[in-house]
């Protein structure tokens, strides 16, 4: 459903693959919902502006999956 937020483990982890997830662990887990939650404006810059992931951006479904989870109180 278009409107739907989206919860964390179904939709939002997925989001991030293994090779994200390594090139990010020094700063934050993208697989830990209390890291990607916390963190949620600053990762939501990033494929908005096409910096990430670093080999190709988001589509625009996934970026507002992910834009919609976060302003929608981040279910888990």
């Amino acid at each position: 459903m278009a409107n739907d937020p989206g919860g964390f483990d179904a939709d939002i982890k997925p989001l991030f693959r293994e090779k994200d997830r390594q090139s990010m662990l020094r700063f934050f887990d993208l697989w830990a919902y209390d890291d990607v939650s916390r963190h949620a404006d600053a990762i939501l810059a990033r494929p908005r502006q096409g910096t990430m992931p670093c080999d190709g951006s988001w589509p625009p479904e996934q970026i507002d999956l992910f834009q919609r989870w976060a302003e929608t109180g981040k279910s888990q």
